[in-house]
C-alpha cells in the first residue's frame, strides 16, 4: 500500500494522526471512520482509490488511536480539526464521506467548511438525537439501545459500559455485535471486512475508550450545527436491513438537508455499505 502517516497539530496543542493512501496526486477525498474504529486505510479502498484517481485521506478522531482526547467535543468540533488537516496537507478543496459514526462528522464539515467541501456523503450515519419527529432508538439492536441509554446518563455511567464492550469486541466480533447484525451484515463478516473491523477497533481503542465515549456523548447532545443549514451537495446512503442505524435516520436527514440526494438499499445492512462495490459508487458521486 502506497501512502503516508503523519501527526498534524490542531487546536489546544493537540495532534491528530493522519493517513494518506491511494493516488497521492489525485483528487482529495477525506474519510471519517465509524464509532469505534480508527482511520487506518482499508486495503480494498486503497486499491479503489488508486483506480479512481483519488488521494484518500483519513484520520483518527480525537481520543482514538494516538490522537489525544478533546474532552467535551461536540460533532461540530471536528470541522476545525479537518481545517487544520487540510491546511497541513496543502489541500484547498475536497470531498468527504463518513461511515456510521463518521456520517455526522462529514455533515459537520459540509455545514461549517462550505468553501472547502465540494460534496459530502453520510453512509449509515445517525441523525441528531433531538431530531423532531424521529424515534431515535426505534429499530436499533438491543446493544445500541443499551449503549445510547447509558450515554444519556453521562460519562460515569457510559464509560464502564464501553470498557466492557471493548473487551468483548476485540476478542469475538460476531458475538459482541450479535444483536446489531442483520443477515446481510453477518455474511460480510466472513470477508476481509471482519478482519479490518477488528484491526480498526484494536488500533482505535489502543489507549482506551475516550474517543468512543466522546463520540457517543456528542451524538446524544446538540451537534453544534443544523443539518437544514447545509448548502453543500450531500448524498445520504442507508441500508434497509441496518440494525445499528435504522433507515429512518437516513430518511430524516434526506428530508432536512436542502437538495440532498438519497440512496436507500433494500437488501443492504450497515457493514455491507463498506464493501468496495458500494464505495466505488460513493466515490464516483463525490467527484462528479
Amino acid at each position: 500500500m502506497t501512502g503516508a502517516t503523519s501527526e498534524v497539530p490542531v487546536r489546544d496543542g493537540r495532534t491528530v494522526t493522519v493517513y494518506e493512501a491511494g493516488d497521492l496526486a489525485g483528487a482529495p477525498v477525506l474519510f471519517h471512520h465509524g464509532t469505534p474504529s480508527s482511520g487506518l486505510p482499508y486495503e480494498p479502498h486503497v486499491r479503489l482509490a488508486e483506480e479512481q484517481g483519488i488521494r484518500l485521506v483519513s484520520y483518527d478522531r480525537a481520543g482514538y488511536g494516538q490522537s489525544p482526547r478533546d474532552r467535551g467535543r461536540d460533532v461540530a468540533t471536528v470541522a476545525r480539526d479537518v481545517a487544520a488537516i487540510t491546511a497541513a496537507l496543502g489541500i484547498d478543496r475536497l470531498a468527504t464521506w463518513g461511515l456510521s459514526g463518521g456520517g455526522p462528522h462529514a455533515l459537520a464539515c459540509a455545514a461549517l467548511l462550505p468553501d472547502q467541501i465540494a460534496a459530502a456523503c453520510s453512509v449509515a450515519g445517525v441523525a441528531p438525537h433531538d431530531a423532531e419527529g424521529l424515534d431515535w432508538l426505534e429499530g436499533m439492536g438491543e446493544a445500541n439501545v443499551h449503549e445510547f441509554g447509558a450515554s444519556l446518563a453521562g460519562e460515569e455511567t457510559l464509560r464502564p459500559v464501553l470498557e466492557a464492550e471493548a473487551a468483548r469486541t476485540t476478542k469475538e466480533l460476531g458475538a459482541a455485535l450479535g444483536t446489531l447484525l442483520s443477515p446481510p451484515d453477518l455474511a460480510v463478516l466472513e470477508s476481509g471486512i471482519g478482519a479490518y473491523l477488528i484491526s480498526g477497533f484494536t488500533a482505535g481503542l489502543a489507549r482506551g475508550v475516550d474517543g468512543w465515549l466522546d463520540d457517543d456523548l456528542a451524538f446524544s447532545r446538540p451537534w453544534g450545527f443544523e443539518p437544514a443549514e447545509i448548502r453543500t451537495p450531500v448524498l445520504v446512503v442507508q441500508g434497509r436491513q441496518d440494525l445499528m442505524v435504522p433507515g429512518a435516520h437516513g430518511e430524516w436527514l434526506a428530508k432536512r438537508i436542502p437538495g440532498a440526494e438519497a440512496w436507500f438499499a433494500e437488501d443492504e445492512g450497515h457493514l455491507t455499505l463498506f464493501q468496495p462495490r458500494s464505495v466505488r459508487r460513493i466515490h464516483k458521486w463525490l467527484l462528479e
